[in-house]
């Protein structure tokens, strides 16, 4: 490998990786990304694409989340990223989700938002039983990307128009800042930032075992309409509103967690939670449900699928339909916080999202590394 020296160099090259070189070159830094394989192939491109704002936790989550949806907008334009379909519906069917809906729109996340009628509701999502829904809560701040395809157009337009350096393929196998060892020998950089995802075994193990890092899996289908729909926006249910935490932390949610443990316990116990998004062909990716362990098992569970497709049919009509995908994502989850930079010395940090939120707050935290790093 010939030797080069950079003013940055960054080991990851899903969302939170890529967010940190993008805030890096606009302040006219020299830019590598190591990856070990030979393309982004986790969480980052096996979630919805789905950049949502309304529903993060108060406070830091929701601020980034903010601040990241105006920095996807910049780069979805110039990096000619398509924007799928914009907005969230969120459904209700159970009086003590009319409440939780209420008072959200009472705190200042919800000051762009507004309540729906199951009419009004049908009118954003065509294909949804409005004679199952007492009410929606309706965001215009939500944008949808397809994941899989967003991330490598980011990668090259960062290369092509940025001068980012990549180096694909390529394992990391210790970081002593200015130097790097690589499986493609020794890479030279003032600083380094780390973006692990959910590995906290390689590098840095010891720095990241203090934030009780565990993973999240998770289960996703993608399904196949055999009737052309047009969805409208994103949908999430009654569920959602007891696990985002943006509504779920408000007192008024207590009763409604108490009767969805009561009444839906199954779906409860498995994590689960109902988003549906579009893709461009016409299928709707549907998700998702959340399991703990230091290294979860790799198999799809029928069970929690049918689960998660039986609340999508709860409120949607979507026609006959087929499954075409079904997969799996893990992430890194931490009990205390959705997320850490740790600082091994002065010119390294290890940056980690510890919820199901990278993608939606990624821009904003490389802004804020970046300006630490180069304070």
């Amino acid at each position: 490998m010939k030797q080069r020296s950079y003013d940055l160099a960054i080991v990851g090259a899903g969302i939170i990786g890529l967010a940190h070189a993008l805030a890096a070159v606009r302040r006219g830094k020299k830019v590598v990304v190591i990856d070990r394989d030979s393309q982004a192939n986790g969480a980052s491109i096996r979630n919805f694409g789905f950049v949502t704002v309304t529903g993060q936790q108060a406070g830091d989550c929701w601020q980034k989340a903010s601040r990241s949806r105006q920095v996807w907008a910049e780069v979805a334009k110039t990096a000619r990223i398509p924007l799928l379909h914009q907005g969230l519906t969120m459904t209700a069917r159970l009086p003590e989700s009319e409440a939780v809906i209420d008072a959200f729109l009472k705190t200042e996340m919800g000051a762009e938002c507004r309540r729906l009628t199951p009419a009004e509701a049908a009118l954003k999502v065509p294909c949804l039983r409005q004679e199952k829904i007492t009410c929606a809560l309706y965001s215009p701040l939500e944008v949808r990307v397809e994941s899989k395809d967003a991330l490598p157009r980011i990668a090259n337009w960062l290369k092509e128009a940025h001068a980012v350096d990549f180096l694909w393929q390529t394992s990391v196998n210790s970081v002593e800042a200015p130097k790097l060892q690589t499986s493609r020998g020794t890479v030279h950089a003032e600083t380094v930032i780390i973006c692990p995802g959910d590995d906290g075994t390689t590098l840095f193990s010891d720095r990241i075992a203090t934030y009780e890092v565990t993973r999240c899996k998770l289960q996703m289908l993608r399904v196949a309409p055999r009737n052309r729909i047009n969805l409208g926006t994103a949908v999430m249910s009654d569920l959602g509103l007891a696990r985002y935490l943006g509504y779920a932390e408000l007192p008024q949610a207590e009763p409604l967690k108490a009767r969805l443990d009561r009444e839906m316990a199954d779906h409860r116990e498995n994590g689960i939670h109902l988003i549906v998004v579009q893709s461009q062909d016409g299928s709707l990716v549907v998700g998702d449900s959340h399991h703990y362990s230091a290294t979860p098992d790799p198999f799809i569970d029928k069970t929690v699928n049918d689960l998660i497709l039986g609340e999508m049919e709860t409120i949607l009509d979507l026609g006959p339909y087929d499954i075409s995908e079904t997969w799996i994502g893990t992430y890194a989850s931490a009990p205390d916080r959705w997320r850490f930079t740790d600082a091994p010395d002065d010119s390294t940090r290890i940056v980690v999202v510890t919820a199901g939120c990278g993608a939606s707050t990624a821009f904003a935290i490389g802004e804020e590394t970046i300006a630490d790093l180069y304070a």
